[in-house]
């Protein structure tokens, strides 16, 4: 029963952060299932990317209801990424005797994450005197489909979600702000979750003792999340976290070459 509470306990958590920052929440529920419950990687991924669903389709329902989500200007965005989810997850279970190369490959997409949070942190306000506000996500289709297929395959491939890429693209090439771009990438990663995560469970990637009570706090953390994310400022959460998913992809990274911290 302990156990239990503590995945719902870590789902929540995962879950308010990404409602609230555009992640997924894999950032925080992956190292926890490969570092402190024990999962081999490919269990862990196929294990985060059903969970994290919740945590896109919680969050994107809020932030529909906010007006911060255009469906129909995501369209490219969502059809390209999910396109390329579907062809990336024929490739996933070629990891799972190779497991070390998922560490780094999540490492590395862990490393874009801090980068990120820390710069928007870091030269927040530099930056908006250069990025007008695009609200509409106006921009060309072929580059909306660049960009999703590129993001799409990520839950594929490695069983996490697309803010990494997403959400920058989204800003520094669309000129969209910073909350929209979250917004949009919670409803489009919902998708390419859902998708991936049918693959994993069909390919035996999911440990469901563990998916179901993370999966529940995920869900209720996300609604958190989308409230919190109109009223909080999160300058300093992305500096604190930041510094901490520098940590945690170090951490993967040097799992590859059979380092420990």
């Amino acid at each position: 029963m302990v156990e239990y509470l503590l995945y719902f306990t870590v789902g929540a958590v995962a879950g308010i952060f990404g409602g609230m920052l555009g992640i997924g929440g894999g950032v925080i529920i992956m190292p926890f299932l490969r570092f402190f419950v024990g999962l081999e990687p490919v269990s862990a991924a196929g294990t985060v990317i059903t969970a994290v669903f919740f945590t896109a389709i919680g969050g994107s329902i809020r932030h529909y209801k906010t007006g911060n989500i255009k469906i129909k200007k995501l369209l490219p965005i969502i059809s390209a990424g999910a396109v390329m989810t579907i062809i990336a997850s024929f490739f996933f279970p070629h990891f799972s005797g190779r497991g070390k190369w998922l560490d780094l490959g999540i490492g590395l997409v862990f490393l874009l994450v801090s980068a990120r949070m820390l710069l928007e942190a870091i030269f927040r306000k530099s930056l908006s005197k250069v990025i007008r506000e695009n609200s509409e996500l106006k921009g060309s289709s072929s580059k909306k489909i660049l960009i999703g297929g590129i993001a799409g395959t990520l839950p594929g491939l490695l069983g996490i979600g697309t803010g990494a890429i997403l959400v920058p693209s989204l800003i520094f090439t669309m000129n969209v702000p910073a909350k929209i771009a979250m917004s949009s990438s919670l409803a489009c990663f919902a998708l390419n979750a859902l998708i991936s995560s049918s693959f994993k469970i069909s390919q035996g990637f999911v440990d469901f003792a563990i998916v179901i009570p993370v999966s529940v706090g995920t869900f209720v953390g996300a609604n958190i999340g989308a409230i919190v994310n109109k009223k909080f400022s999160s300058k300093t959460l992305k500096i604190i976290f930041g510094i901490l998913f520098t940590y945690v992809a170090a951490k993967f990274i040097l799992s590859f070459f059979g380092v420990k911290i």
